[in-house]
């Protein structure tokens, strides 16, 4: 926008590269006199739809009775933003239940009941109830607060009284291990599994205040429980419901450890926030469920799952837990929440965030700000305290003694502002909130955040601030597609790398008779046999425990591979999870945490994963060609790794982004298909990434692109995962059109192809755009997309599922966006992830490309070209 008081002109131009590009298009504007008043400026804005005009704003604060407002009106009315919509979000009180007399449940849990308030259940809590005394397996989607603990915790507790061996009596007035030391018979009946050791505290009391007028004991056991509180726990006080996480489940049934004892005698597992579990978590946490099972006392578990947000429940339940599930959906209650989805015209994405933040604790409405990454959250906290506003950071790496103290200071009123990742969208009762700002997530997603605020029944706020990038350009145009649009949870338990140290874990748990080895762990045991870490005696596969143990220490059920660990001072103070770890923590690389910025001193980095990946590489050679290779294990053990900061001075001006070099090789092919003419290969995928430098990113100027310094040392990194590869077809009329080296536009268009095609992608695979990467090789018109997790995580799974929906919003992405810059613009083909710095990009050759995939030009993935140690078929 460029406007002129004392010439009384003004012009909108398309987005360009850099300001002098959008001038020169100005001065061309005004010498043809295309150019407007600067009093007729707004009426310009409105027209163009970058404002709404106010006409529209003041039916929509009308129709929501909003006119009291005043901070409402302040946000609405900025003039700063288009405002794509404003509701008023009032869900009406959930199906009522029956009378709780007429339930099957012990005259005891009726007082509990009472005791909170309750005297009548909603019709899904009671619906889960009596499908759980049925012995069923459920999974109950409900949102935030609306009493989903009550749902599986009520049946579980009766179901353990009628079915305990002894008959129980009422606890002391205290459950803790001084109040008693009388030994008394128990055994163990239910584990309740969180993902958190933070949310497992938090929702203890809720079921004790169940399960001990029953006489139950409940405990939790993990990584934060006392020597004296284990003792308890196994030698003095068995309880019947154990409280804990995936985590020590695994470490303790590899060590083969009391607890893991005390647990096989479980009836029934609990699985909150099940859509925790997605990727690599969820493809631990399927083995881990499978080794439980194996050593349980009983013939088979009854699994209960919960959710704020599961659109594909069944579906994905029956990937993670291998069975089917009764799927039981519930409405919550909350107070008003005033909803309103902006899209910023005249500012940048993260100046938005930073309003709304401001408008919200000014009132002093205790806000959450949910951003889409490590990086994103600590750059708003560092502009927030920059500006004299007292924020804190809520993300995983942090250390978890940062996190509760978070978590206090907001709980009690100190604290009225959080910058955090998803963390915070799990049940913690962290208090009340009055607001919500929100980066773009899936619907459901949104919701479940929504969710956090007004649950005391004051009047809330949700902001929806949508970005300077292509699906938040799209959702603008078509804001009816942003409500159907739902998350799709996904894992793959099929991942090699998972798979073969959940069986080298399930031989720690107990060696593995040769009845047992079914053909989807048989592969694994030969590997592990080859590699000298199973060796078969008296038809068992029995471990090398020490060899064992040496790998399985350096596993992370919750990733693949190590953390390198970062150090500051000589102190541990967070870890970020290869590989991204490599692209945010080389030498000099500027480190966000806990919204202050310090530098990568020296990177300590030896990592044998190309040995690693070789020995992958010969196996996935051998699975095919037995006779002809030795069989080797993909399980090596990697080399600790940290990385040393130091501190930068506040006025630092700059953080950094990594430059990478990707290679792909396929190494199987899994499933071919054709989406319009293209042949879509799902495969098995090498990726070698090679940091060779990074760009200077200014502070306060978000630029896309910044100065390039390259690395005198590279990091080399390379490991296997999941993608999928197509070529696509030639942009013949615009090669014709240019004048400019064919290679260089062909090229270019590829690469634009690939960045809009994974931003693009993004809601329609429910948010699965942040766990992939993308490769566009050159001037082939090969292009692969693959998980970003070692091993794979399903996202790319979710993307080949949905490929052809995909393409074609990809194209209007592009069609529709009016920048006039070659290469594009943010909202259309520049990706925040990209690896080349957003160089070497054409918008009309993307364009051109997407148009004659749509329009069902045929390719062929098959050529010489093709990277590969096998060849495709």
């Amino acid at each position: 926008m460029f406007a002129c008081s004392r010439c009384n002109v003004c012009a909108l131009v398309p987005s360009m590269v850099t300001h002098d590009d959008a001038y020169m298009e100005f001065l061309d504007m005004y010498d043809n006199g295309h150019i407007t008043k600067v009093e007729d400026l707004k009426s310009l804005m409105q027209q163009e739809r970058l404002l709404r005009p106010y006409s529209e704003i003041d039916a929509m604060i009308l129709h929501n009775n909003a006119s009291e407002n005043e901070m409402l009106k302040t946000v609405l009315y900025s003039q700063k933003n288009y405002v794509v919509d404003y509701r008023v979000i009032q869900e009406p009180e959930p199906e009522p239940g029956g009378v709780l007399t007429d339930l099957p449940i012990d005259e005891a849990i009726i007082t509990a009941l009472g005791e909170r308030q309750i005297k009548k259940l909603y019709r899904f809590q009671e619906e889960s109830i009596k499908k759980i005394l049925q012995g069923k397996d459920v999974v109950i989607v409900a949102p935030t607060a609306s009493g989903k603990t009550e749902a599986f915790c009520l049946p579980i507790v009766q179901k353990i009284a009628e079915e305990g061996q002894y008959q129980f009596a009422p606890l002391p007035s205290s459950s803790s291990p001084s109040s008693s030391r009388i030994k008394r018979p128990g055994r163990v009946f239910a584990i309740f599994v969180y993902p958190t050791k933070a949310l497992a505290r938090d929702q203890l009391p809720k079921i004790k205040h169940f399960a001990e007028p029953l006489g139950l004991h409940v405990n939790i056991f993990d990584g934060d429980t006392s020597k004296e509180e284990r003792e308890y726990i196994l030698s003095v006080c068995v309880p019947e419901i154990v409280v804990t996480n995936f985590d020590v489940l695994h470490y303790h049934l590899l060590n083969r450890t009391n607890f893991s004892r005390l647990i096989r005698t479980a009836k029934f597992l609990v699985i909150d926030e099940a859509h925790i579990y997605t990727g690599v978590f969820g493809a631990n946490v399927h083995y881990i469920i499978k080794r439980l099972e194996r050593l349980s006392t009983n013939k088979k578990m009854q699994i209960i799952a919960a959710s704020a947000t599961l659109p594909n429940a069944g579906e994905f339940c029956m990937s993670l837990f291998g069975r089917k599930m009764d799927v039981v959906y519930g409405k919550g209650r909350r107070g008003k929440i005033n909803f309103v989805i902006l899209f910023p015209s005249l500012h940048s994405h993260r100046t938005l965030m930073l309003d709304l933040v401001k408008h919200t604790i000014s009132r002093n409405h205790k806000t959450i700000a949910f951003n889409k990454s490590h990086l994103s959250s600590e750059l708003l906290a560092f502009y927030l305290s920059k500006q004299g506003i007292r924020i804190r950071v809520h993300r995983a790496g942090l250390l978890p003694s940062e996190r509760r103290i978070v978590e206090h200071s907001f709980r009690n009123g100190s604290l009225l502002a959080i910058s955090a990742t998803p963390t915070l969208e799990l049940g913690i009762d962290i208090g009340d909130i009055d607001a919500i700002v929100s980066d773009i997530v899936p619907i459901n997603r949104l919701t479940q955040r929504l969710g956090r605020a007004a649950r005391s029944g004051q009047e809330g706020y949700a902001f929806l601030a949508l970005g300077n990038d292509p699906i938040s350009q799209y959702y603008k145009a078509h804001p009816d597609d942003y409500l159907a649009d739902q998350e799709l949870a996904y894992t793959d338990p099929a991942n090699p790398f998972v798979l073969e140290y959940q069986v080298l874990a399930m031989a720690c748990d107990r060696p593995i008779s040769v009845a047992e080895s079914s053909p989807i762990i048989e592969d694994a045991i030969q590997k592990l046999v080859s590699n000298g870490l199973l060796q078969l005696q008296n038809g068992k596969f029995i471990p090398d425990f020490k060899k064992s143990m040496e790998i399985l220490k350096d596993f992370s059920i919750r990733g693949i591979g190590s953390s390198i660990d970062i150090i500051l001072d000589g102190k541990l103070i967070g870890e970020r999870s290869l590989p991204q770890a490599l692209e945010e923590l080389h030498d000099n690389a500027v480190y966000f945490l806990s919204g202050r910025r310090y530098q990568v001193k020296k990177l300590h980095f030896d990592c044998r994963n190309k040995e690693r990946h070789e020995l992958h590489q010969q196996h996935q050679q051998q699975h095919h060609h037995q006779q002809q290779q030795e069989q080797k294990s993909s399980i090596t053990s990697l080399a600790s790794a940290y990385a040393e900061l130091m501190r930068l001075p506040r006025d630092y001006p700059y953080y950094t982004r990594a430059v990478v070099n990707e290679w792909p090789s396929i190494l199987e092919t899994y499933e071919q298909k054709r989406v319009f003419g293209l042949q879509v290969a799902y495969c098995s995928l090498k990726i070698q990434k090679k940091v060779i430098g990074y760009s200077n990113i200014e502070i306060g100027q978000e630029v896309t692109k910044g100065t390039k310094v390259m690395l005198e040392n590279p990091i080399e990194f390379e490991f296997i995962t999941k993608g999928l590869v197509f070529r696509a077809p030639r942009p013949l009329d615009t090669l014709k059109l240019v004048m400019d080296d064919e290679q260089y536009i062909e090229m270019s268009g590829y690469h634009a192809s690939e960045h809009v095609t994974i931003e693009g992608s993004s809601m329609i695979t429910g948010g699965a755009s942040q766990d992939l990467g993308g490769i566009s090789l050159g001037s082939s018109g090969l292009i692969f997309i693959y998980d970003g997790s070692i091993g794979g995580n399903g996202a790319s799974r979710a993307l080949y599922d949905k490929f052809d929906k995909a393409l074609g919003r990809t194209l209007r992405i592009l069609t529709e966006c009016s920048c006039k810059s070659e290469s594009g613009c943010p909202r259309c083909t520049y990706s925040y992830r990209c690896g080349n710095n957003n160089e070497y990009l054409h918008k009309v050759a993307a364009a051109e490309v997407l148009t004659r995939i749509v329009e069902g030009q045929k390719t062929e993935i098959i050529g010489d070209d093709v990277p590969t140690d096998r060849p495709l078929v």
